[in-house]
Order: C-alpha cells, then structure tokens, then sequence
C-alpha cells in the first residue's frame, strides 16, 4: 500500500440541475485538497450525515453496509482512496475481524458515506500520488 495521506471531507456541492455533485476532500494536517465528483443520492446520504439531519425510517444502502459489516463481527476501521486510474477514483473500506484486516472494494463516495455515519468519521487516507497529482 502507498504512502497514506489522511484527509477529512470538507465540503459537500450539490445542485439539482447536474447529475454531478461535488465533495472535496482537505489534508487533516495540511492545505492541500481536491474535489471528487459522485451521484445525486450519494451526496444526499453524505450531507444527511453531516448535517445531522433526520435520517430516514428505514436504512440507507450505506446503513446496510455497516449493518453488515458488525453482524459479522467485523469493524469498519477507515476508508482508502487508494487509485486514480483513467479519471476514476478506487476506494477500499478497511474492516478489522478476529485480528484479520479485511479490504472490500468500493466506490469513494460509498466509502465516505460509510465514513461519515460514525461520529466522529472513521479515517478518510488517499495515497500520496492521488494527493500529489492533484492539489492545486
């Protein structure tokens, strides 16, 4: 695994007239930063979560996820944008079982979604070269 850098969501852009939205992503212990397009319902569920808005009756795919993850016994831990490759982002959810370190493959903004379920956030790390290419 690459040199890890450990960033925080910074902010979220949603519009209702592109199917794009927007997060950025800010090194934790620095100024460097970068946005990240996703989906309409991605940016929804991470904004619900960061603005501690009321969740819905039912779970979210993202509350699904973690259900998952501790009804079999396992801890979610942090979430790596670990490649950038022809313009899109891989991402790896890091869970913890039994002293096994478990890496699942994910989109970033489900991962972010994860991330930010859990107060405080889990770790958000993107590898060195992903931050290096494409801080301003």
């Amino acid at each position: 695994m690459p040199n890890l850098v450990p960033m925080q969501l910074a902010r979220i852009i949603k519009s209702d007239i592109s199917e794009n939205q927007v997060i950025y992503l800010k090194e934790v212990d620095g100024e460097r930063q970068f946005p990240i397009l996703i989906g309409y319902f991605e940016a929804t569920s991470i904004d619900l979560r960061v603005t501690h808005a009321e969740r819905p009756a039912r779970p979210l795919t993202h509350d699904l996820i973690v259900g998952v993850a501790q009804s079999l016994g396992a801890t979610i831990e942090s979430v790596v944008v670990a490649e950038l490759k022809d313009e899109v982002y891989y991402a790896i959810l890091r869970l913890k079982r039994d002293e096994q370190t478990i890496d699942v493959d994910a989109r970033p903004s489900d991962a972010i979604a994860v991330a930010v379920s859990f107060q405080p956030p889990l770790p958000i790390l993107v590898a060195e070269d992903i931050v290096e290419r494409l801080s301003p």
